[in-house]
């Protein structure tokens, strides 16, 4: 007799897991903690911060681990699946860019309308120019390019590790993903040291704060990027990964690109175009 449970269709039914519950526990922590800390509500802020930390990294682990689990050895992530997760990614990166298309309308709102008659607050923050007086901006041609050129060869290299796994290349697939979290992490360094340098702030200025949201934004990305495709790596490490069904790798690589994609905007737009008078000569 078959077993009446036999499962009789292509989809994942996802077992009750503790984790979104976790998560949300640990992210409320965490903000408690932050938000005390900032504002010296208790001595121990610091330390419920870091709870909550420590809870959604664990959070992360976890459920990774329980992710990979039903991808690797259960077998649940079936063709019908797998077009579900490709669309949920689409959706995700989607969400992305409209993420960022919010700050692009807060940065050209007011740089291509500094002097807006209408706006007397505008007119007082701005000088009437864009950027506002007083504002010394990035040379385009030094820090900003080097690290363009190191996004786009990310990019590259990232595609090389794509098109290796593809081919059963497993030594292509792991020096691909080594050389392009090298050069994430050098375009953070590379980031970080640049706005060490900066001359204006992300408080007491429009021009700094809608520069710092945008780019300091994406550097997070880059980072998060960083994270996924390093999760990538111990994978290909691992043996996991196949050329048929490596969907955890496919999605690092759409989100990599996303991330150099709207670098290559933030470049034209903000360090380019946007530099203006206010580099000097």
């Amino acid at each position: 007799m078959a077993d009446a449970h036999a499962k009789q269709h292509d989809y994942h039914l996802v077992d009750p897991s503790p984790w979104p519950a976790v998560g949300s526990i640990s992210v409320f922590v965490m903000a408690v903690g932050a938000i005390s800390w900032m504002h010296h509500m208790y001595a121990a802020a610091p330390l419920v911060f870091g709870v909550g930390v420590l809870g959604v990294l664990y959070t992360f682990v976890a459920w990774w681990r329980d992710v990979i689990r039903e991808a690797q050895y259960e077998g649940f992530h079936t063709r019908v699946v797998q077009i579900s997760h490709r669309y949920g990614m689409i959706l995700f990166i989607a969400s992305e860019v409209m993420f960022f298309v919010a700050w692009f309308w807060a940065y050209f709102n007011t740089a291509l309308f500094p002097g807006e008659a209408n706006d007397i607050g505008r007119l007082a923050a701005t000088g009437g120019v864009w950027p506002p007086k007083g504002i010394e901006t990035f040379d385009p041609w030094h820090l900003p390019l080097l690290n363009t050129l190191i996004l786009l060869t990310s990019g590259t290299t990232v595609t090389w590790a794509h098109h290796a796994l593809l081919e059963d290349d497993r030594k292509g697939l792991k020096w691909g993903l080594i050389l392009t979290i090298l050069l994430g992490l050098t375009f953070t360094a590379v980031q970080a040291y640049e706005y060490s340098h900066a001359h204006f702030h992300f408080s007491g200025n429009i021009y700094g704060a809608t520069f710092f949201m945008a780019t300091g934004f994406h550097g997070a990305h880059v980072i998060i990027g960083s994270i996924f495709l390093i999760v990538c790596l111990f994978r290909a490490m691992a043996g996991h990964f196949t050329p048929k069904q490596h969907l955890g790798f496919e999605f690092a690589a759409w989100y990599w690109h996303f991330v150099d994609v709207v670098w290559l905007f933030l470049f034209a737009c903000i360090y380019v175009w946007g530099s203006g008078a206010g580099h000097p000569e």
